[in-house]
């Protein structure tokens, strides 16, 4: 089943998209849940209409959650939305009242892609007593802090808007302020050292494409989380920053993951 609409947020106090995939069959128990995340210029109906998640959820015992949150990184916004709050409180508060979810955290999974592999991350390290699982794929602004200092010092440069565009600076400032003011909060190797002294932490799942311009990120990163000592898997093959790549990113999670 492929359920798409809208849902009203207290916490955006707004109408906000989202897209529900369930399995085909109906299950004795409750289903386990995967909040599946879109990159920066996706919606919520990114994953529906790009991969074949309909197709591989169908005979499983899994609930796919993807909601919308604009290009705000999944963070409760300076200058906009508290989406971090809405993904990781009131979300799931509403699909647990309407569909049957487990509230186990060995049920619970966040996923996403890009922006949405950030959020994912940051979402899994901030609550590890909420999310059991966490897969990203080809994620960005795994080292946050370098970026916003390159950011500061070149601007708007040519190199800069060639890669991201211009609206991306202007993301920033919404999201930090004018100043682009780094906070640990938003730093995901800093919320993993917090959340390695935690009672439980998240299993991780990381996958990247070679010809990715996130790859040697996506690498070093997973090499940090290994030092830290998680419990993270982390897959690479030929691929670039696309629905192709993720595709098949989302499948060899669902497989040996979620």
């Amino acid at each position: 089943m492929i359920l798409k609409g809208t849902v009203f947020s207290n916490i955006l106090q707004m109408e906000t998209g989202i897209s529900i995939v369930t399995p085909h069959i109906i299950l004795p128990q409750k289903y386990n849940v995967v909040y599946l995340l879109h990159g920066i210029g996706g919606n919520h109906e990114k994953w529906v209409n790009h991969s074949m998640l309909p197709f591989y959820a169908k005979n499983g015992n899994t609930i796919f959650i993807m909601p919308e949150v604009a290009r705000s990184f999944y963070t409760d916004m300076k200058y906009g939305f508290s989406y971090f709050t809405y993904i990781t409180e009131e979300l799931p508060q509403i699909c647990k009242s309407i569909f049957q979810i487990s509230a186990k955290r060995e049920d619970t999974a966040i996923a996403g892609v890009s922006m949405g592999g950030y959020g994912a991350l940051k979402a899994a390290f901030s609550k590890p007593e909420q999310y059991g699982k966490c897969a990203a794929f080809s994620s960005g602004c795994l080292f946050l802090k370098k970026a916003l200092e390159e950011q500061k010092k070149y601007g708007l440069n040519e190199e800069f808007v060639k890669r991201y565009g211009k609206q991306l600076y202007v993301d920033f400032q919404a999201i930090l302020g004018e100043d682009l003011q780094w906070k640990p909060e938003h730093e995901l190797l800093e919320l993993a050292k917090i959340c390695k002294n935690k009672k439980q932490t998240p299993k991780i799942y990381m996958a990247c494409g070679t010809e990715d311009s996130f790859y040697n990120e996506n690498t070093f990163f997973y090499k940090k989380l290994n030092e830290l000592s998680f419990d993270v898997t982390y897959e690479y093959w030929q691929g670039n920053h696309d629905f192709l790549f993720f595709d098949k990113a989302l499948k060899r999670a669902m497989e040996c993951f979620l």
